[in-house]
């Protein structure tokens, strides 16, 4: 858009003071990469993003200081009816000439439809979904009715997986949309050296590590990759597999796992909430990521392993092996524990250095840059 018009930016989605994880560092990383292009930009966030009964996790908000370089207004109730009102009334007299919206889960469906259909009253504002995902991980029963009613104010939609790109088609056929690469998470740092990050984790130098990072949920298939280990150990008696990042959901199902193979002295045991400041050593201190997950749209440790240069091994479900190239970038496996016990063999076998010619790049795909010009064009030539 040209310096008169399109220079002011509202993000709809989560940001501080809610913790730091893919959505939130996501958006804070988006607002940046558009105040880079010199737009004006507010982000508009949660005061109460989930009920505590929903929430899975310890707490959902930051420890960490606020950003200073952010417009973060803290205004979203996810419950309440007479704050959708408010907030669409504040951004219909905002008037930014393009809201960027996420959503990830149908339960926003509500609250992100009323906000958006106030707000578009103002016959300006260009609406921009980056839909992570359309149809759940979780089913439940109002999945459908509550995304059908998010959908009509929107103009036109982003997704980061094809996968979400063909659910969309299940509700709307005549909205613009088109797939853009999930761009890298470099705001953790720069790389540092393996030895590095392992002596900060307390990690000895020596040990073959592959790690299972994220938030822990059924669809991810950390149980799959626990049964997958008594196969792997058997060719490489001295791996260990390091999981790190906060249950979400019941932590018996994985211990009794755990006993049951004997696998106490295999496993570095890192669940908690994962801070920001320490995400580069996890990553850092792996010999390869692994993402054994049951089905999946697109991830966000798939960009963080790219920034990070770590090779991945990753089932064949979703956008995952778009984003790893089989044999090059890492290793592609079935979502079952004798294929992953393979891959990881394979790995392995193969080293680090095979992988990462291809990798470095490979990972120049992922830019904000070319996100944030897609959203642009979308708003200024495809909508209007």
């Amino acid at each position: 858009m040209n310096a008169a018009s399109g220079k002011n930016i509202a993000i709809i989605g989560p940001a501080y003071p809610l913790r730091g994880g893919g959505m939130a560092t996501f958006n804070e990383r988006l607002a940046r990469a558009f105040q880079q292009q010199n737009y004006k930009v507010t982000i508009y966030t949660f005061s109460l993003q989930y009920p505590s009964f929903l929430f899975p996790g310890s707490t959902q908000y930051s420890t960490e200081p606020a950003p200073t370089d952010l417009n973060i207004k803290v205004l979203i109730n996810s419950i309440n009816p007479i704050n959708w009102i408010k907030t669409g009334l504040a951004l219909k007299k905002a008037r930014p000439d393009i809201i960027v919206v996420r959503y990830w889960m149908p339960f926003m469906g509500p609250c992100f439809g009323s906000i958006l259909r106030i707000a578009k009253k103002n016959k300006h504002s260009k609406i921009v979904c980056i839909a992570d995902n359309v149809i759940p991980h979780e089913k439940h029963f109002y999945d459908r009715v509550f995304t059908k009613y998010f959908i009509p104010p929107i103009d036109a939609f982003i997704t980061m997986s094809q996968k979400v790109l063909q659910d969309l088609k299940e509700f709307t056929s005549t909205k613009p949309a088109i797939q853009v690469l999930h761009p890298l998470y470099d705001n953790f740092g720069e790389k540092i050296s393996q030895a590095v990050a392992r002596k900060n984790l307390g990690i000895a130098a020596d040990e073959k590590i592959i790690l299972f990072f994220g938030f822990i949920r059924k669809y991810k298939g950390l149980d799959i990759l626990l049964d997958a280990m008594p196969l792997i150990l058997k060719k490489i008696p001295e791996l260990k597999l390091m999981i790190a990042g906060e249950y979400y959901e019941d932590e018996k199902i994985y211990e009794q796992q755990i006993k049951k193979y004997g696998l106490q002295n295999s496993l570095i045991m890192k669940t908690g909430f994962v801070a920001d400041q320490q995400i580069k050593n996890y990553l850092c201190a792996a010999n390869v990521v692994i993402q054994p997950y049951r089905h999946a749209t697109q991830s966000g440790v798939t960009p963080l392993a790219y920034h990070f240069e770590i090779p991945m091994i990753v089932t064949n479900v979703g956008a995952l092996p778009d984003m790893v190239p089989d044999g090059k970038v890492g290793l592609v496996a079935e979502p079952n524990a004798i294929s992953i016990a393979e891959k990881v063999i394979e790995y392995f076998e193969k080293g680090e250095a095979f992988f990462l010619p291809a990798l470095i790049d490979e990972k120049k795909k992922y830019s904000w840059d070319t996100l944030i010009n897609q959203i642009v064009h979308l708003a200024q030539e495809v909508i209007g």
